[in-house]
């Protein structure tokens, strides 16, 4: 039940019950929000900063729009807690990001008012102009609005929107949050120009009156209208010296406006939903705002786990003494690397301290290139870097890869080109859910010619596969682990080569053998000792996806009538089905069981829960041992 210090709140079921509010109670609201969010995700985590630093616009515009009819979309989705909140979802707040509860991001299946599904960034305009268009086709007159943060407004995507934006003229408003940060803060010409439009004293009081003085137009021509904006591009060139980007692809620009101000957006807002055609609401917001450690510590503060919502201070459940993050092991490794091999550099699209690359940065800035949320280019300038002799570790979450896919075939697979890809955050990643999940990676990359893919068991797997990548690379190479803790405490020892395209047996066996790559080998290393080191059961970590280890799998076969192959990722294509195909094509009649992920979208929670819903826990593969045992009895 809510607190009865929420007084507004606890009335706001719906939209509507917003709308029937005075205007003059909306600050209150918006106080009431952002402590609600507090309260809740101190206790229960999940992204926190973005959230509160637009608690003043989610108010305005469900205030001044009518939805569901009227139509937002938030872009990536780390923004929306408020809107979830005013949309009937208070009560249920709590279970944010949790097994069975609400997703963290907006998700049409939960609500009629999560228009649009966004889990991966720079999604929002596209989607905007689709609706808008539809909504004019349709003649429903629905308005459209996209909220797209600074962060992801450097997506490749977000300009392709942008520059088709003018095309018949679609009804659609375009709200740029302005707050230099995505989770790091933001790099690049993109954030410079918006710094540059957000600071010129002189700019934004010609805009103030060239506003105000539109306003005398209202009933007068188009004709006249049009002479006033030329007028207010040509000065605007002048002062800013050069054109305004916006306003050059005709998108209309308006702005930049304090976001924290209630009165001056519904004011905004309410003249805005009469102007037709495409138009951009620049808005300038604090991510953390009103909750000062957040303000002082945005990165930190993006998704900051349990913390205490008086002093901000993080709440640390372990005791310190438990292996270190995959991560971690990524970071100080490749700086290590570097310092032994000068031609090592390190790229990542936006998630430079996400990957652990900000551990090289500091000692080697000139060396670490974080260039935006940007997948597709972050794969070719890795490219090119490789065609000029360096040796490129390309850091990307597993889930974001997808979108880097073409740049991966056609300018590092094509061209055979020495580019390590490290793919992060690769199988089931938790409570950020099906959007987030690096379920598909070893399935699309495994079919790219040219392409040698490995995934460790542990931490010193991790280290050995790096460190064999960049001493014997000929082609592209992809090391793919997962998120969170490893296995091991003592990971830091001496560098040891790995033969290309070789496994590992783990444990000799009679009767049953259990085939595992990456993480999940643990799980079934602990399944294995829980039965009592049954004699009966082998296992092998075969290790590398491409090359498969033929004289490996060729002794398995020859051994076993049956198998099990364990992997975090997408049965269809996937490890198991690469063993599968490998018995067929050299005609054994070994049976194969898999435990993976199966044509399904898996939903969030913690990995443990996640891990047991999918069968390939400790729990799962120790009971499909049983099972295939005692039917042998």
């Amino acid at each position: 039940m809510i607190e009865e210090k929420y007084r507004f709140l606890k009335q706001i079921d719906s939209p509507d019950d917003l709308r029937k509010l005075p205007e003059s109670d909306l600050k209150t609201v918006c106080d009431e929000l952002r402590n609600f969010i507090i309260d809740v995700v101190s206790e229960n985590p999940g992204h926190f900063g973005a959230s509160l630093g637009v608690v003043e616009l989610t108010v305005a515009l469900h205030y001044v729009y009518n939805t569901p009819n009227d139509i937002l979309i938030w872009d990536v989705g780390h923004q929306a807690y408020g809107h979830k909140i005013l949309t009937g979802r208070r009560d249920v707040f709590k279970t944010n990001r949790k097994y069975k509860g609400i997703s963290g991001f907006p998700s049409p299946k939960e609500s009629i008012y999560d228009s649009f599904g966004v889990g991966h960034s720079s999604t929002s305009i596209s989607a905007a102009l689709g609706m808008a268009m539809a909504s004019k086709l349709q003649g429903d007159q629905k308005k459209i609005v996209s909220i797209i943060g600074d962060g992801a407004l450097t997506g490749g995507m977000a300009f392709e929107a942008l520059n088709n934006a003018s095309v018949n003229n679609p009804d659609v408003l375009v709200i740029l949050n302005d707050n230099n940060m995505a989770i790091d803060p933001n790099i690049g010409g993109l954030s410079k120009y918006l710094v540059t439009i957000s600071t010129s004293e002189a700019y934004n009081k010609l805009k103030d009156k060239i506003w105000n003085f539109l306003g005398m137009f209202k009933r007068i021509g188009r004709k006249t209208r049009k002479t006033v904006q030329k007028i207010e591009h040509s000065t605007k060139s002048f002062i800013l010296k050069e054109s305004n980007l916006f306003e050059a692809m005709d998108i209309r620009y308006f702005g930049p406006v304090d976001g924290h101000d209630i009165g001056l957006l519904l004011k905004l807002l309410r003249q805005l939903k009469k102007l037709p055609g495409p138009k951009l609401l620049h808005i300038i917001t604090k991510k953390g705002k009103g909750f000062h450690p957040a303000e002082n510590n945005q990165t930190l503060f993006h998704a900051p786990g349990r913390f205490d919502k008086t002093s901000g201070e993080q709440i640390v459940t372990s005791n310190g003494d438990e292996p270190p993050l995959y991560q971690v092991v990524f970071g100080e490794t490749i700086l290590e690397l570097a310092r032994l091999n000068e031609k090592i550099v390190g790229i990542t699209p936006a998630m430079l301290t996400g990957c652990s690359l900000n551990i090289m940065q500091k000692e080697m800035p000139h060396r670490v290139f974080d260039v935006g949320i940007a997948e597709q280019h972050s794969a070719t300038f890795a490219a090119g870097m490789a065609k000029s002799g360096l040796i490129p570790f390309c850091n990307i979450y597993s889930s974001f890869s997808q979108r880097a896919y073409d740049q991966i075939i056609h300018d590092i697979a094509i061209q055979n080109l020495p580019v390590i890809l490290c793919f992060d955050r690769g199988g089931l990643v938790g409570p950020d859910g099906a959007t987030h999940h690096g379920v598909f990676d070893m399935a699309f990359m495994q079919c790219i010619p040219n392409m040698t893919i490995a995934s460790p068991m542990n931490e010193r797997e991790l280290r050995n596969l790096m460190y064999t990548a960049q001493k014997t690379l000929k082609g592209p190479f992809v090391i793919r682990y997962p998120r969170g803790r490893g296995v091991m405490k003592k990971w830091h020892t001496p560098f040891e080569e790995i033969e290309i395209g070789k496994g590992r047996l783990l444990k000799e066996g009679t009767e049953l053998a259990v085939i595992s790559i990456g993480h999940p080998g643990n799980f079934a290393s602990q399944a294995i000792e829980e039965l009592g080191n049954d004699e009966r059961i082998a296992h092998y970590d075969i290790r590398f996806l491409k090359p498969l280890d033929d004289d490996l799998l060729h002794d398995v076969c020859s051994r076993f009538d049956t198998i099990i192959t364990v992997e975090d990722g997408a049965l269809k294509g996937g490890m198991g089905t690469t063993v599968i195909e490998f018995i067929n094509r050299n005609s054994y009649t070994t049976k194969v069981v898999q435990r993976g992920i199966g044509d399904r979208f898996i939903e969030h929670g913690n990995l443990e829960e996640l891990y047991s819903e999918c069968g390939f826990d400790k729990e799962g593969i120790k009971n499909t041992i049983k099972s295939i045992l005692n039917n042998k009895c």
